[in-house]
């Protein structure tokens, strides 16, 4: 029976077969939980997390054994936030171990990202990019009971509860437009570039693929103001401030998608419209239905609507921002499969987002649109490789149709209006460009001006002295 509370488990089985499954949905460089603890591959991830271990607890020997002791306590309650066979080939003591190495490891990565904090740490600077995608996969996820309870034992719990809201943010905000060009330096990523100045050519040559994503992490995020800063304190860590996340992803997905969307769609004849005859944002346009960025400074997913402007024919799709990344990818395919699980009730809205954004990138100039109206931020390459991912993520999603069917009823009915579209082809015929705009008004002016001569001709001279003839 599905549960609004589910299991830490593996990707389901129908996403498996994905060839590039191991690249989204395994970690690059450190593991967390049961599901890949025991891969070689991570044995470097391995050292990074005892050396933040030891960070989180000040190499302090008592504190490690109070927490091992309270993990204890509490192994049975841990135990039944992970599907059984996640954790079946576990005993306690080594469950015990491995989650209090982990909930201290991660809890300490993300205060030293969200203040600043690895300068101190030996820790390559690829790992430290590569890790920050690592702690929202869906095979990576640790109870967020435990970090609570981590938080609280370690007395530090308002330090490193403002730490994750800070990270979360930098993963959810986006630039304002007013910042730009995007110029962004969230504080958390600037410590990345920690010891680049001091690397040696054969260093920067062995970072190899991982220097695109250390380099796209640079724009990522952006540092708060003091005025963000207080807004963001207004923002509780989850939907309802007395029910915790689920897990560091389940928090990721709550900030995104922040609200459920309450508009129901008015259904003409009894039925609702479940299809769309327009392919991308370009034929939208031609219909005279114009892009943009949603007004809301703390937009979600959500916060997609659609407004008309009557007679002139003019619609209006509000869209909110989205900063895309190496990161994008990994990210919206996991929070995906999160959705996908079958014991979690829940309205598929991160899925529903994609579809819908999907619909409406069909080539690389849709993506171009998008970016102009400060929807799209690229910081992954070209648009055709933005066009590319959104496509490749949207295929074969089965989205929550009632979430956005308002909105698309409402393009649809704008998109079928024949005086809507004659006017908007009528603009973008002759008012295409500022210039052709000019022209017009200047010619208009010069044919009002003929006319008014025409019917009114001023005196000649010819007129002047049959005139002055006659008079005589």
């Amino acid at each position: 029976t599905p549960s609004p509370t589910p299991k830490i488990q593996k990707v389901i089985f129908l996403l498996r077969d994905n060839k590039d499954f191991q690249k989204h949905y395994e970690p690059r460089a450190v593991s967390f939980g049961p599901i890949h603890h025991r891969n070689k591959k991570y044995k470097l991830g391995e050292k990074y997390k005892l050396a933040l271990t030891y960070e989180f607890v000040n190499g302090s020997e008592e504190k490690i054994s109070e927490f091992y002791n309270k993990i204890e306590e509490n192994i049975n309650e841990l135990k039944k936030c992970f599907e059984e066979e996640v954790i079946e080939d576990y005993d306690d003591e080594e469950l015990i171990w491995l989650l209090l190495v982990d909930g201290c490891a991660a809890l300490q990565y993300i205060y030293c990202a969200a203040n600043n904090k690895f300068n101190d740490l030996k820790i390559k600077t690829d790992s430290v990019a590569f890790t920050q995608q690592d702690l929202f996969l869906l095979e990576n996820q640790l109870p967020y009971c435990l970090l609570k309870w981590l938080m609280n034992w370690s007395g530090n719990e308002f330090v490193l509860k403002k730490s994750i809201e800070t990270y979360i943010d930098s993963h959810v905000k986006v630039p304002q437009p007013e910042d730009q060009p995007l110029i962004l330096s969230c504080a958390w990523l600037s410590s990345l570039s920690w010891n680049w100045s001091q690397e040696s050519e054969n260093e920067k040559k062995q970072r190899g693929q991982s220097s695109n994503c250390c380099a796209c992490l640079k724009g990522k995020g952006q540092q708060f103001s003091e005025t963000e800063k207080e807004e963001s304190d207004q923002w509780p860590i989850s939907m309802d401030e007395h029910e915790d996340p689920i897990h560091l992803l389940d928090l990721l997905r709550t900030r995104l998608l922040h609200k459920h969307r309450q508009i129901k769609p008015k259904k003409p004849n009894g039925e609702m419209e479940t299809w769309q005859s327009y392919r991308n944002v370009q034929e939208l346009g031609a219909a005279g239905i114009h892009v943009e960025r949603s007004k809301k400074k703390r937009s979600c997913l959500s916060d997609i609507s659609f407004t008309t402007l009557g007679f002139l024919g003019l619609g209006y799709l509000w869209l909110p921002p989205l900063v895309v990344d190496d990161s994008t990818r990994p990210k919206f395919l996991n929070l995906i499969a999160y959705e996908m699980c079958l014991d979690f009730e829940n309205d598929f809205g991160v899925t529903s987002y994609i579809s819908f954004l999907d619909s409406l990138i069909g080539e690389p100039n849709d993506v171009k649109m998008l970016r102009k109206a400060g929807i799209l931020h690229n910081f992954l390459g070209k648009d055709e490789e933005v066009a590319q991912l959104f496509n490749e993520i949207g295929t074969d999603l089965v989205p929550n149709n009632e979430i956005y069917s308002d909105v698309r009823s409402k393009i649809q009915k704008h998109y079928r209006n024949k005086w809507t579209t004659w006017i908007a082809q009528f603009y973008h015929d002759h008012f295409s460009s500022p210039w052709t705009f000019i022209a017009f008004v200047g010619a208009f002016i010069l044919i009002v001006i003929q006319t008014k001569y025409a019917v009114n001709p001023s005196p000649g001279p010819c007129d002047n002295f049959c005139k002055n003839s006659t008079q005589t």
